[in-house]
């Protein structure tokens, strides 16, 4: 990075000056190695591959022909990696080991050719795909708020700046008054990112024209939902694109004072935002007289003490104050008494990262993508029973169906889509029949689910819906403040009821109980987390309400997943005695040998599943069966004919 001595930035002028001298020093023609090491990477050892980037090129002496070598945030197919892409090439390789590096260097960085075996192959077609923009997975997409992770070092914030970092800050700043910005955002029709869905542009309106006094702006990165790390990826990976955003909103509010709240879980985000404020105000982007504007603006990071429920406003807002982290009544909006009872407003990471290119190119520009009432892109944390998981940014009105089967691939092993579940744990279920729905905030709210921050789990056919409700519920029961009667009772009766359903315990009435509770606890809880944490419930028995009442009446688990209700044999007649399921059993429950058909004592087996999964596909012989009796064992030395060997 540019030595930061002296170097604070005190006009327009001074700022594009910098980003010209950052690029004068750049040479567009050498190549640049990135290696994604945001966190799921990381668990891959990219921060090693990384570094035996850095010594390999030294190594072989070519250290010269390369620009830089950058340790990025995450690309987003965490499905395939640890990632490396070598620009301007863009050759993107895939599922990088440290053992690899050395060919990269010497085929790739030195002698320009792109190494098959490392670059992703389309599942369908075989077909090698070297460029990262040509991969069916990124092709469909629409990065604008996540693309540029890929080409920033998210602790060097000159290569922010060097791809017009800043420069939407400076047009607030010093071309538009705080009315245009605020203008600007409502036209655009930004719609919070975090859940709610709430018009941006209005909640930064209320907390403008509140009492005066302080005002605060909030940067809430405390996403909790299981399987979602979406802001987690953008605050790793492109820090200053969330702190431009805030300073903009900032600015339209009058506020001086912000937060960044970051979940506890989250170090490498904290760090990388941490050190993005003290670079933005070594270069005078924080801080006072911010490009001579005459605006001041100062950011503090709160961590997180790993409490789902401190994502709510109010309770991050209490946990800002050195309170617990609870949600308090909602009679008084916290855009009017937030921190310390001032005007507040909260925004999550997502939505204080678009701000800065709606003002660089324009409510207009933002308001031609998406659909009528859901503007822009929306990333999305695709997970679960789909082949290529990872985010995936795309924009608002593309179909489920596009978002699972073009970019994620499809359903893993050629199984059956059964549903998807969208919002994370208060969201609801969807079934196949809305696979081509267009995903915006009111599509979805009104089929009983909703956008929520944008967790999406994709189920197959081997998922039960009454365990998947089950799930949700235990964890909103766990991460339950409990101050309220409705949603902490309620949860742990509707768990209860629901644990008895997947054991063969249901009975009669169940149903209707289920039902009655999620209704008491949706008009009668203090805070959104009980309020909707009955819609996974809600939405599995509006759309597959037969499931429960195979569970109850004829103790049965359609999709032979509740272990209760689930017994595994081996067919006698599919047998090759081959010995796999046999060795992988943990608790020695399955007997036979070599050429000797096997079988399962049911005493011993614990129903992990196991043995059906490694059972060779071209025997299928391990069965489940649910709501049925078990055949009898054969008998003792029953041999493997030599018709079925083959």
């Amino acid at each position: 990075m540019t030595d930061m001595n002296d170097n604070r930035l005190s006009s327009a002028k001074q700022l594009e000056t910098l980003r010209k001298t950052i690029l004068s020093k750049r040479d567009a023609e050498k190549p640049i190695i990135t290696v994604c090491t945001g966190t799921a990477c990381q668990a891959y050892g990219s921060l090693e591959i990384y570094r035996r980037f850095v010594e390999e090129l030294e190594r072989q002496g070519v250290e010269g022909s390369v620009l830089e070598t950058k340790s990025t945030g995450c690309h987003g197919f965490c499905e395939q990696g640890p990632v490396v892409v070598i620009f301007p090439r863009e050759i993107c390789y895939v599922r990088v080991q440290l053992d690899d590096v050395p060919e990269i260097v010497s085929t790739t960085v030195a002698g320009g050719d792109v190494i098959e075996r490392l670059v992703y192959r389309d599942p369908n077609t075989q077909e090698a795909i070297p460029k990262e923009s040509d991969i069916p997975f990124y092709k469909r997409q629409m990065r604008l708020v996540f693309g540029n992770n890929r080409y920033i070092d998210p602790r060097e914030i000159d290569d922010y700046i060097a791809l017009g970092g800043y420069a939407a800050l400076s047009k607030a700043l010093l071309r538009m008054t705080p009315g245009e910005v605020l203008e600007e955002i409502k036209e655009s029709n930004l719609r919070g990112r975090g859940g709610g869905g709430f018009p941006a542009g209005l909640k930064w309106e209320t907390t403008r024209d509140a009492s005066t006094g302080s005002k605060y702006v909030i940067v809430n990165c405390d996403e909790g939902d299981p399987g979602a790390y979406m802001d987690r990826a953008i605050m790793e990976g492109n820090p200053h694109a969330v702190l431009e955003g805030l300073v903009i909103g900032a600015y339209a509010i009058g506020s001086h004072d912000g937060f960044v709240y970051v979940r506890q879980e989250y170090p490498i985000a904290y760090e990388n935002t941490m050190n993005a404020i003290d670079q933005a105000r070594d270069y005078g982007l924080l801080g006072s007289d911010i490009l001579g504007s005459g605006f001041d603006f100062e950011v503090v990071v709160h961590r997180g003490a790993g409490a789902f429920v401190s994502g709510e406003s109010t309770a991050l807002m209490s946990a800002i104050e050195g309170k617990v982290g609870e949600p308090r009544m909602k009679y008084i909006r916290t855009a009017v008494s937030g921190v310390k009872g001032m005007p507040t407003c909260l925004n999550n990471v997502e939505t204080w990262a678009n701000v800065p290119l709606i003002i660089e190119r324009g409510a207009g520009w933002f308001k031609s993508i998406g659909t009528e009432g859901s503007k822009g892109t929306k990333i999305f944390s695709l997970v679960g029973k789909v082949n290529n998981t990872g985010l995936v940014e795309v924009p608002m009105g593309m179909t489920l169906r596009q978002l699972i089967y073009d970019i994620g691939g499809g359903i893993p092993q050629g199984k059956k889509f059964k549903a998807v579940q969208t919002g994370g744990p208060s969201g609801g279920v969807l079934p196949e029949q809305y696979l081509d729905t267009p995903i915006d905030f009111d599509e979805l709210t009104g089929l009983g689910s909703m956008m929520g921050s944008g967790g999406m789990v994709v189920m197959d056919e081997d998922t039960c819906m009454v365990d998947t409700a089950r799930y949700f519920v235990s964890f909103c029961c766990d991460e339950s403040c409990g101050q309220c009667i409705p949603c902490r009772e309620g949860l742990r009766t509707l768990r209860d009821i629901l644990t008895d359903i997947c054991e063969g315990k249901g009975k009669g009435g169940d149903i209707e109980a289920i039902e009655d509770i999620a209704e008491v606890m949706e008009d009668a809880s203090l805070c959104a987390l009980g309020g909707t944490a009955a819609n996974p419930v809600l939405t599995t028995l509006k759309y597959f309400r037969d499931e429960y009442e195979a569970h109850i009446k004829e103790n049965r688990c359609p999709a032979e997943a509740c272990k209760a209700l689930t017994s595994y044999y081996v067919d006698p007649a599919k047998c090759s005695a081959c010995m796999i399921c046999l060795r992988a059993c943990p608790t020695e429950a399955i007997h036979g040998e070599k050429g000797i058909v096997h079988w399962i004592d049911q005493e011993k087996c614990i129903k992990c599943t196991t043995c059906y999964e490694v059972c060779p596909t071209r025997f299928s012989a391990v069965r489940r069966l649910s709501g049925e009796p078990l055949p009898p064992p054969p008998a003792p030395g029953t041999k493997v004919t030599r018709e079925k060997k083959r």
